[in-house]
């Protein structure tokens, strides 16, 4: 009997001992996966920062950001069209893809039958598994001969890189803010409701400014997406390095002219391409930061 027991206690301990291994091999490997990840954002920022830091102190950064003058081979390098290029191309498409994106994600969270939600929902991330080379070879047949033929102009313009990025950056917008919207508690609703407002009036002035946190996030990442597309934006913008006068104008934006001029740049060029990447990396650094100060600042006026 004795026996037995000791015998059961040595079971029990393995055991014991055999998860406390499991969990601890389990939480190294969590850890060891955060560390790569944060290794490879450090490796790859140093690598963008010392590659294109010296091409800036070289050309001057007044110079290199506020010129208006791409020219390599005359030593010319003013990315300052590009830079516009890439905020209006930016801003327009998360304008008209954050409106649609949300709208359609109140649609989809609060307003369509199940039946409705079950067609719409995998033709939407069907949208996100496209590849942005056919998204450029559809707006490149398709849009840019409307733009062409309705409004004038070469046709590969500013618009048209609008309008595609803003389709781009639809499933991002629509699922993180339908899932936002979905999180907010029932009571929020049926309180609404009950204190008689309608529910129109429920959607914009309770449900949305609740999930503000996950609209903002969509928003976000839609925008990252949009600054930072290359392959779509090549085909429909009409890659010409000077300043736009209108949205019919073709534009170069900040990705394009690095995906361009890479593969047979050399010296101070390939040098004021990698100086490229960081003012596209400090915009992104930029936004998040702008992010995490709208957010916190809500959530400390929620608290109060």
């Amino acid at each position: 009997m004795n026996g037995g027991e000791i015998s059961c206690q040595q079971k029990s301990k393995f055991k014991t001992s055999r998860r406390s291994l499991i969990e601890m091999i389990i939480e190294k490997s969590f850890f060891i996966s955060a560390l790569a990840a944060i290794l490879a954002i450090i490796t790859i920022t140093l690598y963008i920062l010392t590659q294109g830091i010296p091409a800036i102190w070289k050309i001057g950064l007044g110079e290199f950001a506020l010129g208006q003058v791409w020219k390599p081979l005359e030593n010319q390098f003013g990315i300052f069209p590009m830079v516009i290029a890439s905020l209006l191309g930016t801003f327009g498409a998360v304008v008209l893809g954050g409106v649609v994106g949300l709208f359609t994600a109140v649609f989809l969270a609060e307003i369509a039958p199940s039946w409705l939600v079950a067609i719409f929902r995998p033709a939407i991330a069907l949208l996100a598994g496209i590849p942005s080379v056919v998204y450029g070879f559809f707006g490149l047949v398709v849009l840019v001969p409307i733009i062409r033929n309705t409004w004038g102009g070469p046709g590969n313009s500013l618009l048209a890189v609008i309008i595609i990025l803003a389709v781009m950056i639809l499933p991002t917008v629509i699922s993180i803010s339908e899932t936002a919207l979905r999180a907010v508690p029932s009571e929020y609703r049926e309180g609404s409701l009950a204190l008689g407002a309608s529910p129109l009036k429920t959607i914009f002035q309770v449900l949305i400014p609740a999930a503000h946190s996950g609209i903002l996030a969509a928003i976000v990442l839609g925008t990252g997406r949009a600054i930072g597309e290359t392959m779509a934006v090549i085909l429909v913008a009409g890659n010409t390095p000077l300043l736009p006068d209108s949205l019919l104008d073709p534009v170069r934006t900040l990705t394009v002219n690095i995906a361009l001029e890479m593969g047979y740049a050399y010296g101070l060029h390939r040098e004021a391409l990698f100086a490229t990447g960081v003012i596209l990396f400090i915009f992104i650094m930029v936004l998040n930061i702008i992010f995490n100060l709208v957010v916190n600042t809500k959530e400390g006026r929620c608290d109060k």
